[in-house]
């Protein structure tokens, strides 16, 4: 495991272009971290360094705010056929709605980055070509949820900071992460 810096796009690009295809003969690389640490700003980050990435935001794949638990299999069905070389699907769910909503296909292809909290799941470590931990302050990390999110789900972050810290332990998520970057 390394030790936490500043976050570097091109340091987590140049990782996973280093090492063998994980994916089929694409690369998977999984940023994950607790809430408002800065996954998605880093992923969107590696997507502008590099025109072959696909991004697919965990948040779409949660079945709502309990969703966390259950995530695995939205993520077997996405990543499993990837790695056999055939196009992955997942249903993206719908906050306002609160319902799954339709499917999304990802065709294989050379890089996809995965971003969330679970994206770095025991499930799926067989695939990661690079896991990627992110994490800031919980200060700051409050701070830019409620700035993201708005307050009208202040009242589910604290319960959502449970799952995924729960989560994290099982999983040993940062543990196991190729890079530690630190917002």
């Amino acid at each position: 495991m390394a030790r936490p810096s500043e976050p570097s796009a091109a340091a987590v690009l140049d990782l996973a272009r280093a090492r063998s295809a994980t994916l089929g003969v694409g690369r998977l690389i999984c940023v994950d971290g607790p809430s408002g640490s800065g996954k998605t700003t880093l992923a969107e980050q590696v997507a502008l360094l590099a025109p072959e990435v696909r991004v697919v935001h965990m948040d779409d794949l949660y079945e709502g705010w309990s969703g966390l638990p259950t995530v695995d299999a939205q993520l077997d069905g996405l990543l499993r056929p990837l790695a056999d070389g055939r196009p992955g699907s997942y249903r993206r769910y719908d906050w306002v709605l609160g319902a799954y909503a339709e499917t999304v296909a990802v065709d294989p292809g050379p890089l996809l980055v995965l971003e969330g909290v679970g994206s770095g799941s025991l499930a799926v470590a067989d695939l990661a070509t690079v896991l990627v931990w992110v994490e800031a302050d919980r200060d700051v990390r409050m701070r830019r949820g409620i700035e993201r999110d708005g307050e009208a789900f202040a009242p589910y972050w604290e319960a959502w900071a449970v799952a995924e810290q729960e989560h994290f332990t099982r999983h040993r998520t940062r543990e196991r992460a190729d890079l530690v970057v630190a917002t």
